[in-house]
């Protein structure tokens, strides 16, 4: 069997992130401390792919900075940058020059099981990705017959299956004809659904495939769940240095140079960086990511949270089901409530996140004085500063200032 090659599209912001997208590209947001793009192309990986073709643009010097040549994980990486954000149809032409051979195509915002990829790049022809979901509010919906594609239904009110787009595709030359004769969406936007529409509408045999390992990315509490997905198999690591009468309970992960004080309490899965120092006396809940040079302090609890590098929470605060961006600093006694008095789920403006536990979403560099208050499904944008006793709810624009 011929393994393709694999094109990732990995050039776009992420505007329903925000504001963890703000200084990021979607694809590096992190689960389980690592990149979403770097979870993507391991699977990849690990189905037999080591030829890969990365479509960057917005930010993309931190791809390239992470990634390199794909040495550190024995592939092969080539960059291709999309100079205006015209739509995943315009990224992908862009690789046409390198790719005269069938290929394997991914969205780089999503994550997919290396079985699934196994199966996928041993079909023949043009193959569309499916998968089966209750609510496919949201996504792209796909209508099938007789084994192939015949319609394929962008975002919508009332879709005919509940069959989604899983933005991983199995593709000849023969697609670039197709983005060749397509014109712009009503949004502006060059659509790769619109080229495969057009390649069933020429006659054009589209095959699918169903798949079963699936994360999708689409608002920033989708990361709490993936994150809780994909470290229910973390595999344990002791790389730093545990004081005395520190009790480790589960899965836990610590990285060289980090430093466990004494009394800490840490029920896995938990991941710790490395360069951290942690505790004395705090105690760390499962499904909690701290990255690197962070620091967590005496009589803090952290639960099911993402802390990215180099934030501090040092005394006395209380952080639940919440992502804190990178360099923040919360004051003593800061809480970010994550429950809702009246135990419905939170919303964010007039939007469902179908959770009933989520905290706060915090972007880079925001600061809290002590004491301070933060309510369930707050987004606080970067650069930030909430005020001693000061109180935050809803969604508070970068810059702002909060007495």
């Amino acid at each position: 069997m011929n393994i393709p090659k694999a094109v990732i599209l990995a050039a776009g912001e992420g505007t329903r992130m925000r504001p963890l997208t703000l200084t990021r590209p979607k694809v590096m947001l992190p689960i389980a401390n690592k990149p979403i793009l770097e979870h993507l192309m391991v699977e990849m990986q690990q189905a037999g792919i080591s030829e890969f073709i990365f479509v960057v643009g917005y930010h993309d010097e931190q791809i390239r900075n992470y990634f390199g040549n794909g040495e550190k994980w024995g592939v092969v990486i080539q960059y291709i940058k999309q100079k205006e954000q015209l739509g995943t149809a315009d990224a992908l032409a862009a690789t046409e020059w390198l790719l005269n051979e069938t290929f394997l195509l991914a969205n780089g915002d999503t994550i997919i099981g290396h079985q699934d990829i196994m199966q996928l790049i041993r079909r023949d022809g043009n193959v569309l990705s499916i998968i089966k979901l209750p609510d496919v509010s949201g996504l792209g919906v796909i209508k099938v017959k007789s084994g192939h594609v015949i319609r394929i239904y962008e975002k919508m009110l009332n879709p005919p299956s509940h069959l989604a787009n899983a933005g991983l595709y199995l593709f000849s030359p023969a697609i670039f004809d197709a983005i060749n004769k397509i014109a712009r969406s009503p949004r502006g936007e060059y659509e790769l659904t619109d080229a495969i529409q057009m390649l069933v509408d020429s006659g054009q045999k589209v095959s699918y495939h169903e798949i079963y390992n699936w994360l999708n990315f689409s608002y920033p509490w989708d990361l709490l769940a993936a994150n809780e997905e994909v470290m229910a198999k973390l595999e344990p690591q002791m790389s730093g240095e545990v004081e005395v009468n520190v009790v480790i309970n589960g899965s836990v992960s610590i990285g060289q140079g980090t430093i466990i004080r004494a009394g800490s309490y840490i029920v896995g899965p938990v991941i710790i960086g490395r360069n951290c120092v942690i505790g004395p006396n705090c105690y760390i809940r499962p499904s909690t990511v701290v990255a690197d040079s962070c620091h967590i302090g005496a009589a803090v609890e952290v639960k099911n949270s993402i802390i990215m590098s180099g934030s501090k929470i040092p005394h006395l605060s209380y952080v639940g089901d919440s992502i804190i961006g990178e360099n923040c600093n919360l004051g003593a006694g800061t809480k970010i409530a994550n429950v809702r008095l009246d135990e419905q789920t939170v919303k964010i403006s007039d939007l469902d996140t179908k959770r009933h536990k989520l905290g706060a979403i915090i972007g880079d560099n925001v600061k809290t004085g002590i004491n301070s208050c933060i309510n369930t499904g707050t987004i606080i944008g970067n650069d930030t500063v909430i005020g001693p006793g000061g109180q935050a709810f809803g969604i508070i624009p970068p810059g702002s200032k909060i007495k």
